[in-house]
């Protein structure tokens, strides 16, 4: 039971620095392990299917009082399920990106910083942070009368087109 214990600590351990380092381990073991495809293959399988292994292994070979190859015949299994699991969970977030550029109606309702003067009755840039994107739009104020200054914070009230939006200050100061 020792030697399960120990062969799934070593799973833990190897998952551990799988999220640490990353796929730092995949890209090495690429060259070694030619004949496994990147799609079948990922160092948190691996550590998974062996952290499962010994502590299904253990269970199976302590608490439940199966001999010696039961054992290992059952930590296989459930070594195989955490395998497949942790295979499918690693491909389910590697297909979760996007190359769709952000939409400007997405923008409605966040911040932003003007970036070129936005003159009255007049168009300037404004930089949003949209979806991990920085996205620059053309930008127009509602109010006519006073220019928006660079580096103001303003809010994006609303889109006039796929490229410029309408905005507002976020703060202005009172005057007596």
């Amino acid at each position: 039971m020792t030697t399960f214990l120990i062969i799934g600590a070593v799973g833990l351990g190897l998952l551990l620095v799988s999220l640490v380092i990353g796929d730092l381990l995949d890209g090495f073991l690429d060259g070694l392990l030619d004949w496994l495809s990147g799609d079948w293959y990922s160092t948190a399988a691996l550590a998974g299917f062996v952290s499962a292994f010994g502590f299904g292994g253990a269970i199976a070979y302590g608490p439940l009082g199966l001999t010696l190859v039961p054992s290992i015949v059952t930590g296989s299994v459930v070594g195989a399920l955490f395998a497949w699991f942790a295979l499918w969970l690693t491909q389910l977030l590697k297909e979760d990106q996007t190359d769709t550029a952000p939409s400007g109606d997405a923008a409605v309702g966040l911040d932003a910083a003007v970036i070129t003067t936005i003159p009255a009755g007049g168009f300037g840039v404004v930089r949003v942070a949209l979806g991990g994107h920085t996205v620059t739009y053309n930008a127009k104020a509602p109010d006519n009368d006073e220019e928006i200054a660079p580096g103001t914070a303003v809010h994006v009230t609303g889109v006039l087109s796929p490229t410029a939006v309408t905005v507002a200050p976020t703060w202005r100061e009172i005057t007596s």
